[in-house]
Order: C-alpha cells, then sequence, then structure tokens
C-alpha cells in the first residue's frame, strides 16, 4: 500500500513539475513580447514622446521625471485636440488601434495591427499587417493580408467593394468611400425621415430612417401603393452612385389616377422628375399627388 501512495505522489510531483516548467516558459515569452513592445513604442515616437516613454519604460531617473511627464501631458492634449478636428474634417472616429508585433530584427519589423471605428452609423473593424523594412536613410513600408469587417446584412451593395479593397490592400481606397458611402446613406435617411415627419398619414418606413425603401398611400385609397426605392451603389472601384426608383402596385379601380399613361408609366414619369427636379422635389411631387388624391 505504501509502495502505491509514493509512486502516485511521485506520478503528481511529475506533473506538477511539468506544469510548472509551461508556465515559466509563457511568462518568459511574455516578458519578451512586453520588451518587444515596449522597443515598438520608443520607436514609434520622436521628441517629447519618445523621452516621456523612455522616463516611463525606467530609462530615465530623478526630477527629469517630472519635467519629462509635465511635457507628455501637453503632447497628449495636443494630440487629443489634433484627434478632435481629423474626426470632425474626415468624419471617422476610431474607438481603438492595437498592435502586436510579429517580427523584430535591425533592419525589418512587422507588425499585425487592428483599427475598429465607426463613419456615422457605420461600424467596421479593420485587420491587416505592416511591414517596415530600412533601404538606406528610408523605410519602405508594405500592407499585406488586409481583413475589412462590417455588418454585411446591412451592406449589400459594399461587398464587392469591401472584396476589391481586401485585394488591392488600398487602404486610403476604403476609408475614403466609406466616407462618401455614409455621407449618402445619411441624405437618404434625412430626406425618408424629413417626410415621414412631415406627411405622416401618407409616408410610411416600415424599415426604419436608414431603409432603402419609403411606403406612399394613403388610407382612403385602399390597395394604392408607390414605393420610393432609395439605394447607394458602391462600383469595385470605390465610385458611389445613389439610384431611385419608383414601383407601384395599383389595383384596377384606382387606374384613374394616372389617366395619360399605363401602369408602368409611373415609373417613367419619376424618372423624368428626378432629371428635372432632383431627388426631394420628385419625391414631394409624388408625395403630392397621393395627399391630393383624396380630394379628387
Amino acid at each position: 500500500m505504501m509502495e502505491k501512495m509514493s509512486e502516485e505522489n511521485t506520478e503528481e510531483v511529475t506533473v506538477l513539475e511539468a506544469q510548472i516548467e509551461l508556465l515559466q516558459a509563457e511568462v518568459l515569452a511574455l516578458r519578451r513580447q512586453q520588451k518587444d513592445d515596449l522597443k515598438d513604442i520608443t520607436f514609434d515616437f520622436r521628441g517629447q514622446m519618445q523621452d516621456a516613454m523612455s522616463c516611463m519604460c525606467g530609462q530615465r531617473r530623478g526630477d527629469e521625471k517630472e519635467t519629462v511627464l509635465s511635457r507628455l501631458k501637453e503632447v497628449v492634449e495636443e494630440l487629443e485636440e489634433d484627434l478632435k478636428l481629423q474626426t470632425q474634417r474626415n468624419g471617422i472616429s476610431l474607438n481603438s488601434c492595437t498592435t502586436k508585433t510579429l517580427q523584430s530584427s535591425g533592419r525589418k519589423l512587422v507588425q499585425q495591427l487592428c483599427i475598429s471605428g465607426h463613419c456615422s452609423e457605420l461600424v467596421f473593424q479593420v485587420e491587416f499587417q505592416l511591414s517596415e523594412v530600412k533601404e538606406g536613410s528610408g523605410c519602405e513600408r508594405t500592407i499585406s493580408d488586409l481583413n475589412v469587417v462590417m455588418d454585411a446584412s446591412d451592406l449589400q451593395n459594399f461587398s464587392s467593394f469591401l472584396s476589391g479593397v481586401e485585394e488591392s490592400r488600398d487602404l486610403l481606397l476604403f476609408f475614403s468611400t466609406l466616407r462618401t458611402f455614409s455621407d449618402r446613406c445619411d441624405d437618404r435617411r434625412r430626406t425618408f425621415q424629413h417626410f415621414q415627419e412631415k406627411y405622416p398619414s401618407v409616408v410610411s418606413l416600415p424599415g426604419g430612417c436608414r431603409s432603402e425603401v419609403m411606403i406612399l398611400n394613403h388610407p382612403e385609397l385602399s390597395g394604392c401603393v408607390l414605393f420610393v426605392h432609395w439605394s447607394v451603389d458602391v462600383s469595385r472601384e470605390g465610385g458611389v452612385s445613389p439610384k431611385m426608383e419608383l414601383l407601384t402596385k395599383i389595383p384596377e379601380r384606382a387606374l384613374q389616377l394616372f389617366p395619360s399613361q399605363p401602369v408602368g408609366g409611373a415609373a417613367e414619369a419619376f424618372q423624368s422628375l428626378l432629371r428635372i427636379l432632383g431627388p426631394e422635389a420628385a419625391m414631394e411631387s409624388v408625395i403630392m399627388a397621393v395627399s391630393l388624391s383624396q380630394d379628387t
């Protein structure tokens, strides 16, 4: 019995020793990663920011720390103000940015970056690898493994463009197109919301003011419904183009609303109004026709 207990204790000690070795190896790896991260931080900054980060990393002592930290506070405040101005200018707000070093040597630095943020109500997350190779006195930067994550259920017209951006690894094109696309979607939202508030008895938005469809009908015109479909198409090259159509659902007894044209002529007439009056005036003309039809 004693021999059996001794063997069990020996096996348990062996298992515990193996676990301790694994934990020690993990701690060592984390310390190395922390050291590399600190090097990356001080490498990326210059001037007062580099001095401050060196201070925080323990490379400076004494009264110099207080002076450096005071300067750091000033720099951070300036950066926050600059970030605020940049957000107001380009309409894109960043929520987080994480960096992980994959390779670091005297000549080459490879980092994995993850950036998340939003443009108006469009939320995005961008992941990519950034490689920096020193060439003489300069530095060559390249992007690889670009992956963009957005809510595809609301962005059917955006998916083809995203695939093209991931292939070309063109981050500037992504952000500039995202801003333009977001602006056009906001134009549609404001217009739909405006008409719903102005003509509540005629205009309805079953999918909300950010949907692509506005429905026009009147309680006294049973079965007669007009659909304004307003999509925002994005080409693979980043071209943004709004597209509006008028679809009809009109029973036989209501065809007298369009006496001079067949039922399909309503959509053609709407396109003519768009060319002549523009989107908002064309839509209001149709809404007014539905509103006034109750008096006929």
